[in-house]
């Protein structure tokens, strides 16, 4: 191993149990031997130079193109190691620091998503088969931070809980005008029209999440209170009782957060409630991991709070809550993953090796950096008005425990009752 490279990994692997077998035979071990132990061969020299100078997307790139192998223990072995000896803040080489200060200085360059350019982006993420996504996600294709009110939920259960949580949160009333800001397969939207008598418009950028959504609310018979569009937000220009936005906002890009924040003022009746929910990070800001940015999520950005509160504020918008879910998306994901894993071999005749090996890097890094690293979930509530909601947050516990008990009831009528799919076909 180059000594650039070992000199890099023995300062910051003290803790650990971590061998790396060069490109040459020669094995390095570094570490006190604690926690399981990881085997890391690097089979080419031009891996171990790239890893060398810019690990944070050499290694991924390296893992994707089948240049390291991983040959005991797995990816989030390796990731733990790393980032439980960086610690939350991290500590990295001089010459890594200057370039990740250098991709902070030009991050802005970076998030220009204008109308067009977004929708490129959602499409070479969320366009992918509908049939891959359904290897790993929960039954309604929920693809956000699930909300776990007990460890030993099943994803089903606490991707429903989440969807009642934002529920909650909304404080629905029967006959509402709901809009969905990145509607996804169309679950949120179909549990919100289903479940409390609302009408939904979901807007999406992607053609394959759209036609999913509608087929789906034809399917349950749900499409004259259901409705899922192909339209960008900055095109609206009707105006709802509530908002909710679920995953979406890492698209927004930190150049359109006041574009963003206005358009929702501005979609918002007098008396409306609005819930955003996405990924932000307790640290200060920083730059999109170029490993993501580049085979991920272009044009994507998790901001700190610090970023996104004054855009609210100059929106004329009003924080009525803010709850941060620390380790709730690091569970999802470690369900994902390990759903992934099972179905890895599917996942290869849909695309290949290295598109496979690309996303177990993307799943277990992403909950690495929720486990080990400054990652979160942060949920907003808004309101133009600050008499709209009651004055304490207990109205969202009883809401969620009325919610749960209809959806029971809901459930049993299912039973009674067939789906329109099933009484057509008979």
């Amino acid at each position: 191993m180059n000594r650039l490279l070992q000199g890099v990994v023995g300062r910051l692997v003290r803790t650990g149990n971590l061998q790396i077998t060069d490109p040459d035979g020669i094995v390095a071990v570094f570490g006190d031997g604690s926690g399981p132990p990881v085997h890391v061969r690097l089979r080419t020299h031009h891996a171990q130079r790239a890893i060398t100078f810019d690990p944070m997307l050499a290694l991924p790139e390296a893992y994707m193109n089948g240049e390291i192998d991983i040959v005991e223990g797995d990816v989030l072995d390796l990731l733990r190691v790393v980032y439980q000896n960086m610690g939350p803040t991290g500590i990295e080489a001089a010459w890594t620091k200057a370039l990740e200060s250098a991709r902070v200085v030009f991050r802005r360059l970076q998030q220009v998503n204008t109308a067009a350019r977004s929708r490129r982006n959602v499409q070479h993420h969320y366009d992918l088969s509908r049939e891959f996504y359904r290897l790993f996600l929960d039954e309604d294709m929920q693809y956000s931070c699930a909300y776990f009110e007990r460890p030993d939920m099943t994803l089903e259960a606490a991707q429903l809980a989440k969807k009642r949580h934002l529920a909650a949160k909304l404080n629905l009333k029967p006959g509402q005008q709901v809009l969905d800001i990145g509607s996804g397969w169309g679950g949120l939207g179909l549990y919100l029209a289903r479940t409390f008598d609302v009408d939904v418009l979901g807007v999406t950028l992607s053609t394959e999440q759209h036609a999913v959504a509608t087929d789906r609310a034809h399917e349950e018979g749900l499409q004259s209170h259901a409705h899922f569009e192909i339209r960008d937000y900055r095109d609206l220009q009707e105006r709802f009782d509530r908002i909710v936005s679920v995953g979406m906002f890492e698209h927004v890009g930190v150049n359109h957060y006041h574009a963003f924040f206005e358009r929702c003022a501005a979609l918002l009746k007098p008396d409306g409630v609005m819930v955003l929910h996405a990924i932000g990070r307790a640290g200060p800001p920083t730059a999109t991991n170029a490993f993501i940015r580049k085979h991920i999520f272009p044009g994507g950005y998790i901001p700190a709070l610090s970023e996104v509160l004054p855009h609210i504020e100059r929106a004329g918008l009003m924080v009525t809550d803010i709850e941060i879910l620390r380790l709730h998306y690091a569970e999802t994901l470690k369900h994902w993953r390990e759903r992934f894993l099972a179905n890895r071999d599917k996942v290869v005749e849909i695309y290949d090796e290295r598109f496979a090996r690309m996303w177990e890097f993307y799943l277990a890094g992403s909950e690495s950096a929720f486990r080990w690293q400054d990652l979160m979930v942060f949920q907003i509530q808004l309101s133009l008005k600050n008499d709209v909601l009651p004055l304490t947050r207990d109205y969202i516990g009883k809401c969620e425990k009325a919610i749960a008990l209809h959806e029971i009831g809901h459930m049993a009528d299912r039973v009674r009752k067939p789906s329109r799919k099933v009484r057509d076909r008979n």
